[in-house]
């Protein structure tokens, strides 16, 4: 494969998705620190790495407790060592027998769920492998996408369907959503805090009813870097903090010099009476997600940068088609259009970590402006 024996970013093909090593550990080590201050298990989500790679830069002494979106990611975690995992997105039949198969398998994997349904469907996989099932109710502490809100009568029917159906009630599991459309250190404390009542509050109810509780589990990578307490939570959740990314950024969670991740793009054309510079990075290289486009300054579809990922100023892709990317300066700068003749290696740094990452096979490690590329790290995709 050509991507294989390249060893500087100025001779890999392109697009190409490049990981900062530097910046990696330094965002690790940041928030591990936060949680063992504030008491808490850290349960990283791995749905923004896919890597195993990342996995043991998270964890240098061996595998640890993970989160994870897909199927896939559960079984690659599982192959790779892995032996505590949550799946936390809502189970369909399907899903909930192949945790069922792992769980067989000896892994510890506990699913989320939050209707009557799910729970008897979830019973059922378990008898048919033979396992008891472990799952998490999921808890709605600011409406941003599925679970109970905390005083719903469902919550303790679902606890019953579970107990009456032969699974363990594992704990509550809730995400903060809606802190992504916050920016000011204010409101993102306070979100942190509102989740954390919520999902203690939710564990109290199910207690008070005599229903298990152990894990109660938050998590969303902003409210996991604002939180003041978290008393009463056992663990948190948080995936992109590993890398970052542009809507970071615009939140006020991190700068641009802790984005860890960049698509090395190269420079095919121009036309400057447009003020326009043309890469071969498209959508299908960066993605379509122009999650800051909502945020106080609209990034494009990403920020550019030079070789050594230092920023070239208000210079954003502008515009993206599907393996062609306009570079150009924001509306309103005054800044000049920057000279890069065709042939130049640039790096974009993505607005959305999770969606830029899906769009590749791999990762290019480089430690900070170094070109030199020390590793390829495989990603893994699908369902």
């Amino acid at each position: 494969m050509p991507h294989a024996s390249a060893t500087s970013l100025k001779g890999l093909p392109t697009p190409a998705l490049i990981l900062d090593r530097t910046r990696l550990d330094r965002n690790i080590a940041r928030l591990a620190g936060r949680m063992t201050a504030l008491g808490v298990t850290l349960r990283p989500h791995m749905k923004t790495a896919k890597s195993i790679d990342v996995a043991r830069h998270v964890f240098p002494h061996g595998p640890g407790p993970v989160t994870v979106s897909t199927m896939a990611e559960a079984d690659y975690f599982a192959d790779h060592g892995c032996r505590d995992m949550t799946y936390a997105v809502g189970i369909a039949p399907h899903t909930a027998s192949r945790a069922m198969i792992l769980r067989k398998a000896g892994i510890n994997i506990k699913v989320l769920l939050d209707t009557v349904e799910q729970a008897a469907f979830l019973a059922e996989a378990g008898q048919a492998a033979g396992v008891t099932p472990a799952a998490f109710i999921e808890i709605d502490c600011d409406g941003h996408r599925g679970g109970l809100r905390v005083d719903d009568d469902k919550l303790l029917e679902v606890a019953a369907a579970l107990r009456d159906g032969g699974s363990a009630l594992a704990g509550v599991l809730t995400h903060a959503g809606e802190s992504y459309a916050l920016h000011t250190p204010e409101a993102l404390v306070a979100a942190a805090e509102n989740e954390r009542a919520v999902a203690v509050k939710a564990a109290e109810r199910l207690r008070a009813a005599g229903h298990p509780c152990p894990i109660v589990s938050v998590g969303s990578t902003p409210t996991a870097h604002f939180a003041a307490a978290l008393d009463g939570v056992t663990e948190v959740r948080a995936g992109v903090y590993m890398f970052f990314d542009l809507v970071m950024h615009g939140i006020g969670v991190c700068a641009t010099d802790d984005i860890a991740l960049s698509v090395l793009s190269t420079v095919i054309g121009a036309k400057p009476e447009k003020g326009w510079i043309i890469i071969d990075a498209g959508w299908m290289a960066l993605s379509r997600d122009r999650g800051t486009a909502g945020q106080r300054v609209d990034q494009g579809y990403g920020l550019v940068c030079d070789l050594a990922g230092r920023i070239y100023p208000d210079l954003i892709v502008a515009q993206a088609n599907q393996e062609h990317g306009t570079l150009a300066i924001r509306s309103g700068s005054s800044q000049p259009l920057p000279d890069l003749p065709v042939g130049t290696k640039l790096r974009i740094l993505p607005n959305h970590a999770c969606a830029t990452g899906a769009q590749h096979d791999r990762y290019h490690l480089v430690a900070g402006e170094s070109a030199a590329i020390e590793a390829q790290w495989p990603r893994i995709r699908g369902w």
